[in-house]
């Protein structure tokens, strides 16, 4: 699966926040998370310094909307790889969930704060709850299907969270070489079971 290009910053005409976003998105896939400042996202944007605050309140609030399009674009990039998946689709999601980390390290760091922190930003509810909605839908699909082991959901949706996360974690941390990470995350899928179980005892019927 091929990473979408992000948009093109520089406001000629259309929608100044959305520029000034797509700019932002440009910075942080350089700079990270840190180095998104309101005064680089304008020039990039070819606006003045000012002209960014009469969208968005402060430096926050930019980040809150980066971070909403950096969840759209998450989100479709799940929505393709579980699209593309033979098999468990919540392995497609877990295994997708990596991957985005891989390829966008600063976008994992932006969002994680926001996303598994105590306070969610009322802008983000409404894309999280789509998404939420997809994963547990996915769950159920799979425990229907016998792909994925039975028991409560919320529980089985928590553990694969958990395990992904902290994969996640650990290879933008550098702990796991991002050489070997793919093959390593997918090993861990399978060995902790995002469907394996049901498949082994189905091989040995």
């Amino acid at each position: 699966m091929k990473d979408k290009p992000a948009a093109r910053s520089g406001y000629h005409h259309g929608s100044l926040p959305t520029a000034l976003v797509a700019a932002a998105l440009e910075l942080l896939d350089e700079s990270g998370p840190d180095g998104v400042s309101v005064r680089e996202v304008a020039r990039r944007a070819g606006v003045s310094p000012g002209a960014p605050f009469r969208h968005f309140t402060d430096r926050q609030a930019l980040l809150t909307a980066l971070a909403e399009r950096v969840l759209a674009d998450y989100e479709a990039w799940q929505i393709a790889a579980v699209e593309h998946a033979e098999g468990s689709a919540m392995r497609a999601f877990g295994l997708g969930f990596v991957r985005y980390a891989i390829r966008h390290p600063h976008r994992f760091q932006l969002v994680k704060p926001l996303v598994f922190g105590p306070r969610r930003p009322a802008e983000l509810d409404a894309r999280l709850t789509a998404i939420e909605a997809a994963f547990a839908g996915l769950i159920l699909a799979d425990q229907r299907a016998g792909e994925l082991r039975a028991g409560d959901p919320a529980v089985v949706g928590l553990a694969g969270q958990a395990l992904v996360y902290g994969l996640s974690q650990m290879i933008v941390d550098g702990y796991l070489p991002p050489e070997s990470a793919e093959r390593l995350a997918e090993q861990v899928l399978d060995t902790f079971g995002l469907g394996v179980a049901n498949s082994a005892c189905r091989q040995a019927l």
